[in-house]
C-alpha cells in the first residue's frame, strides 16, 4: 500500500511543470504536489496558508452548508455566504403569500430578525489526514468483497472512535481512488444556522430555468447566512442564549475585480465525479440512462409549470420541488451534448487500447479487470434501468408515493403502544409535508409517468401490480390516477388526518387497501425481490475491478495526471479567469454586467422580471464603489476551475487570498466534465463578489453586513489578517 501511496504522489509531482486546470485536489497535499504549480499561475500564498492543521489558515473558512453546498465564513461574527439556490429551501420554508421572502427578498435589520432554520447546519473541516494503511490491516488479496468490506468497517469504525475520544468533534473516513487509498476527516458541526438575508428570487434565481447551466449568465445566486455558537464558542442546539460564532479565519473581500488570466482557486466540497470510468459504462449513460431520466423529468415539469405560470401560490409551493427537479433534467441534456462532441466514448477505447497494450506479464490483473467490464455492465443494464425509473417515477417527481413510504413503519412494530409512536410522528410531519402540495399536479404527474414506467420497461423490470393495473384500467394510466387520488387518504391534509384519528388496528387495514400505499408497497417489494440483490451484486464486481483498473491506469500511466474522483469531501480546483469558444466563430467573454441583465428584462416574466428599484439603480448608475474600471456594474464571470455539483456556494479566491466571486454553476458545453473534462469547454460560472456587494448595500440598504466584513483592494497584502485564534486545531 506504501508503495502505491508513492506512485500516486510521483505520477502528480511529475506534472509540476505543467500549467493545471483540470482536478479537485486533496488540500492536505497541496505543499507536496500543487504549491510549485499554483505559485507559477499567480498564487503568491504558501500552501500552508491554504491548509493549516496548526494555525489559522484558508481552510477554516470554507464550511460544508447542510452536507450539499459549500459556504464561507465572510466575517468576525459568522458570517456565512452561500449561493441562494443552497438556501432556497431554508427561504421557502419561512415564506407564504403574506410574507413572500422568494418574490421579495429578506434582510434581517439586527440579529434578534435573523431566522432560525431546524435541521441545518454548517460543518467545519479541522483536519485531513491519510490513514490508508490503518484502514486496510487485516485485508488480504484471499478475502470475498464481503469480508474486505467487514475488516475495513470494523477498521473505521475503531479510527474514528480513537480519533474524535474526548472531544465534541465528529470523524468520517472515506475512500479515494476507489478505495485505493483512504482518509480520515475531523469536522466539528454547528446547528444553529440562522437566516440573515436573500435577494428576491428576481435577482437570486434571476433567469431560472432557461439560463440554468448557460453562459453568459445574469444571476445574483446567493444568499446570506449565519453560525452561531455557544458561549464557549462550540456547537451548541439553537437557544436564544447562542451567540455569534467567531471563526479561527474568515475571507476578505476583494473590491478589485478581476482579468482574464487571474489566477482563480475555488475551495469547497465537490460532490462526486465519474473520471475514470470504462467506456462501457460511459455508453449506458449516454444512450440509455440519461435520455430516460431526461423524458421523466421533462414530463414531470411540464405540468408543474403550467400551473406555476397562472398561480402565485402554486409557484411558491412547487418552486423548490420544480428547481431541484429541472436541475438534474437540463444538467443531463448538456452532458449528453458535451460527451457526444467530445466523442467521449471513443477517447476511453482509445486510452483503454493503449492500456492493454501497455501491460506487462505481472499486470495481467489489470487488463483482465479491464475485459471484465464489458459484460458486467451488460448484465447491469437491465437491473440498473429499473433501478433509475423506480427513482424517477416512486421518489422524485410523485409526491404521493413516496410519502406513502413514511407510513411503511407502522408495519415494523407490532405493539400498540410503539405503533402510537409512529403515528404521533407522522401525525406532527403532515402540516410540513401538504404545505408544499397539489394534488391535481401530483395526480397528473402519477398518470403519465406510470404510462412511460410500463411502456418503456420490459415486465420483469417493474411490478406484476402495474400489469394488473394495465389491464383493469385497459392502458389508461391516467384515470388510474384519477381513481387513485379519489379512493387514497394520503392524497390532502385532511384525509391524511382523518386516517390518523383512528386506531392503528383501523388504520393499518386501511392502508392495505389504500390505492397510493398499495402501488409503493408492490413497487418496493417488487424492487427488492427482483432487482436491488442482483443489482447490488453487479455493482460489487463492478466495484472491485474499478479498483484494480484505478490501480492499474496509475502504474501503466505514470506520465499521465490522476487526481482522487470528488466524494464530498474538502477540494480545491484552480484555474484561471477565462473566456472559451464552445463553438464554430462563437467565443464567449469573461465577464458579464449589468447591462445584459437589462438586456434579458420581460416585464412581469417569472424568470426574467425585475425589481423596480434594481432598474431604478441601472438607469442612475448608483453603484456606489462596487463598479468596474470601465463604469459597469459586474454581475458573473467564468474561469477554467474544475467543479461540479456540491462546489455551489464555493468562494472564488485570488491570489492573494481574498474573496472575489461565489461558484454557482458549469456551462453546459462542459457539464460532461464529471465524467470527461475538456478544458476547451469546461468553465465554472460565478457571481462577481462586486455584485453581491451592490446588491446587499445599494438594493437592500443593508450595509450594516458590508460594516462586518473586511474590504481589501488590489493593494492588499496577501493572506489578510482576519484569524481570530492561534491556537492548535486539536487543542481542547
Amino acid at each position: 500500500m506504501r508503495k502505491l501511496i508513492t506512485l500516486i504522489a510521483m505520477v502528480l509531482i511529475s506534472f509540476s511543470t505543467v500549467r493545471a486546470q483540470e482536478g479537485m485536489w486533496i488540500p492536505s497535499l497541496l505543499e507536496q504536489l500543487n504549491e510549485e504549480e499554483m505559485q507559477g499561475m499567480g498564487m503568491e500564498l504558501s500552501a500552508q496558508d491554504v491548509y493549516n492543521i496548526n494555525n489559522s489558515s484558508l481552510k477554516d473558512a470554507i464550511v460544508h452548508f447542510n452536507g450539499g453546498c459549500t459556504s464561507e465564513l465572510i466575517s468576525p461574527n459568522g458570517l456565512l455566504l452561500t449561493n441562494h439556490h443552497c438556501g432556497y429551501s431554508s427561504i421557502q420554508s419561512h415564506s407564504s403569500v403574506e410574507n413572500d421572502y422568494l418574490k421579495d427578498g429578506f434582510w434581517a435589520k439586527s440579529r434578534k430578525e435573523e431566522l432560525a432554520n431546524p435541521n441545518l447546519s454548517a460543518t467545519l473541516i479541522k483536519s485531513i489526514d491519510e490513514v490508508t494503511d490503518k484502514v486496510l490491516a487485516g485485508v488480504t488479496e484471499e478475502m470475498t468483497e464481503e469480508e474486505r468490506n467487514n475488516v475495513i468497517k470494523d477498521n473505521v469504525r475503531v479510527i474514528k472512535e480513537a480519533a474524535i475520544e474526548g472531544t465534541h468533534y465528529e470523524a468520517i473516513v472515506k475512500p479515494y481512488y476507489h478505495g485505493n487509498q483512504y482518509y480520515l476527516i475531523i469536522t466539528e458541526v454547528f446547528k444553529d444556522v440562522r437566516l440573515v438575508g436573500a435577494p428576491p428570487s428576481s435577482i437570486g434565481k434571476f433567469g431560472s430555468d432557461t439560463d440554468n447551466w448557460v453562459w453568459p449568465r445574469h444571476t445574483g445566486d446567493f444568499s446570506i447566512f449565519r453560525i452561531y455558537a455557544g458561549k464557549d464558542n462550540k456547537p451548541a442546539e439553537y437557544s436564544e442564549e447562542n451567540v455569534p460564532y467567531t471563526p479561527k479565519h474568515y475571507l476578505p473581500v476583494s473590491t478589485s475585480g478581476i482579468k482574464e488570466g487571474d489566477f482563480t482557486m475555488v475551495y469547497g466540497f465537490p460532490g462526486r465525479t465519474d473520471e475514470y470510468l470504462p467506456s462501457y459504462a460511459v455508453d449506458y449513460i449516454m444512450n440509455v440512462q440519461n435520455p430516460a431520466k431526461i423524458k421523466l423529468r421533462e414530463t414531470a415539469l411540464n405540468i408543474m409549470d403550467k400551473k406555476m405560470r397562472v398561480d402565485d401560490a402554486t409557484r411558491i409551493k412547487y418552486a423548490s420541488t420544480y428547481a431541484s427537479i429541472a436541475n438534474g433534467w437540463k444538467k443531463w441534456i448538456g452532458e449528453n451534448i458535451g460527451l457526444k462532441q467530445t466523442n467521449a466514448i471513443k477517447r476511453k477505447k482509445e486510452l483503454e487500447k493503449t492500456f492493454l497494450a501497455k501491460l506487462t506479464d505481472d499486470q495481467k490483473e489489470y487488463g483482465e479487470a479491464l475485459l471484465k467490464f464489458e459484460d458486467l455492465y451488460k448484465q447491469r443494464a437491465y437491473y440498473a434501468q429499473a433501478r433509475d425509473y423506480l427513482i424517477e417515477v416512486a421518489f422524485v417527481s410523485p409526491d404521493v408515493i413516496s410519502y406513502a413510504a413514511n407510513f411503511n413503519g407502522l408495519f415494523r412494530v407490532t405493539s400498540e403502544e410503539d405503533q402510537n409512536v409512529v403515528i404521533e410522528k407522522l401525525k406532527s410531519g403532515i402540516k410540513g409535508h401538504y404545505k408544499n402540495y397539489d394534488a391535481e399536479i401530483d395526480q397528473k404527474v402519477v398518470g403519465e409517468l406510470l404510462s412511460h414506467y410500463y411502456n418503456d420497461l420490459k415486465p420483469g423490470q417493474y411490478t406484476p401490480y402495474l400489469q394488473e393495473v394495465y389491464e383493469t384500467f385497459d392502458g389508461d394510466f391516467n384515470r388510474y390516477a384519477e381513481v387513485m387520488f379519489e379512493d387514497s387518504y394520503l392524497v390532502s391534509q385532511e384525509r391524511t388526518e382523518e386516517l390518523l384519528s383512528m386506531k392503528p388496528k383501523k388504520i393499518l387495514k386501511k392502508l392495505k387497501k389504500d390505492p397510493a400505499y398499495m402501488l409503493y408497497k408492490a413497487m418496493l417489494d417488487h424492487y427488492r425481490g427482483e432487482i436491488a440483490p442482483k443489482y447490488s451484486e453487479l455493482e460489487d464486481k463492478i466495484a472491485l475491478n474499478q479498483r484494480v483498473y484505478m490501480k492499474g491506469l496509475m502504474e501503466v500511466f505514470p506520465e499521465k495526471r490522476f487526481y482522487p474522483d470528488a466524494n464530498s469531501t474538502l477540494r480545491i480546483a484552480y484555474g484561471q479567469v477565462k473566456g472559451y469558444e464552445p463553438l464554430d466563430a462563437v467565443r464567449y467573454g469573461y465577464q458579464t454586467y449589468l447591462d445584459g441583465v437589462m438586456a434579458k428584462y420581460v416585464p412581469s416574466d417569472y424568470e426574467f422580471d425585475l425589481p423596480k428599484k434594481l432598474i431604478e439603480l441601472y438607469e442612475s448608475k448608483d453603484y456606489g464603489p462596487y463598479a468596474d474600471e470601465n463604469g459597469k456594474m459586474p454581475v458573473c464571470f467564468i474561469g477554467s476551475n474544475h467543479t461540479t455539483g456540491g462546489n455551489s456556494g464555493s468562494p472564488a479566491i485570488n491570489g492573494k487570498g481574498q474573496l472575489i466571486g461565489l461558484n454557482f454553476d458549469r456551462g453546459w458545453e462542459g457539464t460532461m466534465s464529471d465524467i470527461n473534462y475538456d478544458i476547451s469547454r469546461c468553465r465554472n460560472i460565478m457571481v462577481d463578489i462586486r455584485y453581491v456587494l451592490f446588491i446587499v448595500d445599494k438594493f437592500a440598504g443593508a450595509g450594516y453586513l458590508i460594516d462586518e466584513m473586511t474590504l481589501v483592494t488590489n493593494d492588499t497584502k496577501a493572506v489578510e489578517e482576519t484569524a481570530t485564534d492561534e491556537k492548535p486545531v486539536m487543542a481542547e
